[in-house]
């Protein structure tokens, strides 16, 4: 099935296109700082199937969620929810913190970037560079320490580079978003080490759609007047399913409430709106064993860099992507999955004159094989496990006045084995992951940037995770890990001022594999659809490859032909810590006038410090929490949430405090039947105390010039067909 809607704020639109309609929802948000400060993701939608106690899965999850159209329609069968991320082996408990979004969940949740929908989970947040380039972080970690993945692959753009370069990924056709942290993280690789987010749409079907399904999406308003939707088609037939999706979004300059920068008092942010438009198409043949599919898809965003107020960024990523699944090919062998992706993406920085200043392109062709043996059974228990086989290739360039790394080329082939064991109360997982990298520089402005040279690393990475139920709905979860991460193209050879972060930067070709060791452990309770869960987590760096101030400046000249002095800051090698905790809940409360209640909460904090010289680490979030409460009566679901975050003083020396803020939010949406078709309408209040708030995870030099989102409202019609 799928997903149309309507919105006074353009976001996309996606509900899986097979999936059952949920539960009807009404949801309202409130959000606002209370002492301390909370700050969490959107509340949860209509319960999903349960999930194993030992499955740290977020309860934002609407999979499976069942959905009533009107009062009187009955509620659809529900499905459980599978966990695609860091799961080859496809199992229903997992001992990684895992949080899904999903269906109506995701609908309301639904940002304009990747990182606004995933903000405010539990140890989750986003670099936001403004509206419109918003990396997720996790955990305190951002660029390449979290891993972007497309359907379960690598996503190629140059947004790790610099925060001024968005994700080519629209959530309007996105039916699921899956987070994933840490150590079950590795078996993507070293640079997984904060966790991985997998963007899942349906572009390549898996299973059999016979007949046309499909849904659409419009939205409009917000605080940058957006307006757009999505429509995304399903259908084909027992032997064949076919896919095609297009979405659009434009959005003008992001209203805030009243604030001082370096242009004086505004209320709105500068250079802030942008046009994003994609389209797609798939198909699978489908056999007794398995699929086999292919798709293509195109990606447009142009967008203002508000840290330049006359520069435009013109982007564009083409994809082709194929893969499928056999299942039992051979005995003692249960499945053997691959997938295969090659992509073209090109952004240009244009400036206000209509002279293009500087472009980068990436190349980049990636695989994936996995093959997994059948279980072992005896009477001990059960063991499985996966072997598998990934390959990474990419070409990257930067030409023009702002390129500040020279033309690379990147080559990354990894080996990596997960086995699983299970007897009783007891699953424990061990996974090992083996890479050989090559990254070299391919030339350019050699007085700058050298003679072209190459560089090896050989990254392992080992895993071992657990989980054990205590019975009466507790369960226990541990995760340990030893990681390496390969030093990226930038961080070895970049010599040059990066106009986002307001520096020089200068990379080190000597630098050595960035080393860590890391453990979690999780208590969770469940029962009935009360859920608990907190995690406490630590991160050891023997060598963590940070951006650090010389204490020496650099003089370059400046637009105007005169000279300027930048802050110098160098890549090199440091001990550093990072350790929190993450707390989720989920707890009904007595029915109040035939409403079902729930009340949530979440609470997450995360601390950093560089251990050679004792300071805090840089963009790191504040303590943060939310308490929401949700009614669900009918085809109504009505959501209320208090968010926001405490005063960040704790930063480097060079860096400056960031307020506590709150925010209240307010959300209202209901189900209804229009002939034989599912609907839901919404409507959104966010920050309707209109609080000046800023973002502590920013760089400091867009920080002050891009407050959050100020009061505004967007309503949307969904129909799924």
């Amino acid at each position: 099935m799928a997903i149309l809607s309507t919105s006074i704020r353009l976001i996309r639109s996606s509900a899986p296109s097979r999936a059952p309609v949920q539960p009807t929802l009404l949801a309202v948000a409130l959000s606002a700082a209370a002492s301390g400060a909370w700050a969490q993701p959107a509340p949860p939608a209509p319960a999903p199937a349960p999930a194993p106690a030992a499955a740290a899965v977020d309860p934002t999850s609407a999979d499976a969620g069942a959905v009533s159209g009107g009062a009187d329609r009955a509620h659809k069968h529900k499905l459980d929810v599978v966990v695609v991320t860091g799961n080859p082996l496809s199992q229903r408990e997992l001992a990684a913190p895992v949080q899904v979004l999903s269906g109506d969940a995701l609908t309301l949740k639904r940002g304009a970037s990747l990182g606004e929908t995933l903000d405010g989970l539990a140890g989750v947040g986003s670099t936001y560079f403004g509206p419109n380039s918003n990396r997720p972080t996790m955990r305190g970690l951002d660029g390449d320490r979290v891993r972007m993945l497309s359907n379960s692959g690598a996503s190629v753009d140059a947004s790790s580079l610099s925060f001024d370069h968005a994700l080519p990924v629209d959530p309007l056709v996105l039916t699921r978003v899956e987070v994933l942290r840490g150590a079950a993280a590795l078996q993507y690789g070293g640079n997984a080490i904060g966790g991985v987010v997998n963007a899942i749409d349906n572009r390549i079907p898996r299973l059999a759609q016979p007949g046309l399904n499909g849904a659409a999406e419009l939205r409009l308003g917000g605080a940058s007047k957006e307006r757009g939707g999505a429509v995304v088609l399903d259908g084909g037939t027992t032997g064949f399913a076919w896919h095609v999706d297009a979405a659009d979004r434009r959005a003008d300059d992001q209203r805030v409430p009243r604030f001082e920068s370096e242009d004086g008092a505004s209320t709105h942010v500068r250079n802030s709106d942008s046009h994003g438009r994609s389209g797609a198409v798939g198909g699978s043949l489908l056999f007794s064993q398995g699929y086999a599919g292919v798709s293509v898809e195109d990606y447009h965003n142009d967008y203002g860099v508000t840290v330049e107020p006359d520069v435009r960024i013109e982007m564009q990523r083409q994809r082709l992507a194929t893969a499928g699944e056999w299942r039992d090919p051979l005995p003692g062998l249960a499945r053997v999955t691959w997938q295969f992706a090659s992509s073209r993406y090109k952004h240009q920085e244009v400036e206000g004159s209509g002279e293009v200043g500087t472009v980068f392109s990436s190349d980049g062709k990636d695989g994936r094989v996995e093959a997994t043996h059948a279980a072992f059974q005896g009477d001990w228990g059960s063991m499985q496990g996966v072997l598998g086989w990934q390959w990474e290739l990419s070409d990257f360039s930067a030409l023009g006045e702002e390129a500040l790394v020279p033309g690379t080329k990147t080559r990354n082939n990894a080996l990596f084995l997960i086995e699983q064991f299970r007897s009783g109360p007891w699953s424990l997982q061990a996974g090992a992951r083996a890479e050989r990298v090559n990254i070299g520089s391919t030339g350019g402005d050699e007085e700058r940037f050298g003679d072209p040279v190459t560089r090896r690393f050989s990254p392992k990475s080992f895993s071992l995770s657990g989980a054990y139920e205590l019975g009466n709905g507790f369960s226990l979860s541990s995760n340990l890990s030893s990681s390496q991460r390969a030093p990226t193209f930038y961080e070895l050879f970049a010599n040059g001022v990066h106009v986002a972060s307001g520096a020089y930067e200068v990379g080190d070709i000597n630098l050595g594999l960035e080393r860590a060791k890391a453990v979690d452990l999780g208590l969770h309770w469940k029962q009935g659809d009360a859920k608990w869960s907190v995690q406490v987590y630590q991160t050891r760096f023997s060598n963590y490859i940070a951006l650090d101030a010389s204490g020496r400046s650099i003089d370059e000249v400046g637009e105007d032909g005169g000279i300027e002095s930048v802050p110098e800051y160098l890549y090199r090698g440091v001990r550093a810590r990072m350790h929190g905790v993450e707390l989720e809940g989920k707890q009904p409360l007595p029915r109040l006038a035939g409403w079902d209640l729930t009340l949530g909460t979440t609470i997450d904090l995360v601390r950093g410090t560089n251990r050679d010289t004792n300071e805090p680490l840089p963009r790191l979030a504040p303590v943060r929490g939310s308490v929401s409460i949700q009614a669900e009566r009918g085809p109504w679901l009505v959501q209320a949430e208090l968010r926001g975050a405490m005063r960040q003083d704790r930063v480097p020396a060079l860096d400056t405090p960031t307020a506590g803020y709150g925010i209240l939010r307010l959300n209202i949406a209901r189900h209804f039947d229009i002939g034989n078709l599912d609907a839901m309408w919404y409507v959104k209040l966010d920050n309707l105390a209109n609080k000046l708030a800023y973002n502590a995870s920013s760089v400091q030099t867009i920080r002050e010039l891009t407050p959050l989102p100020g009061r505004s409202l967007f309503a949307g019609v969904q129909v799924k067909f």
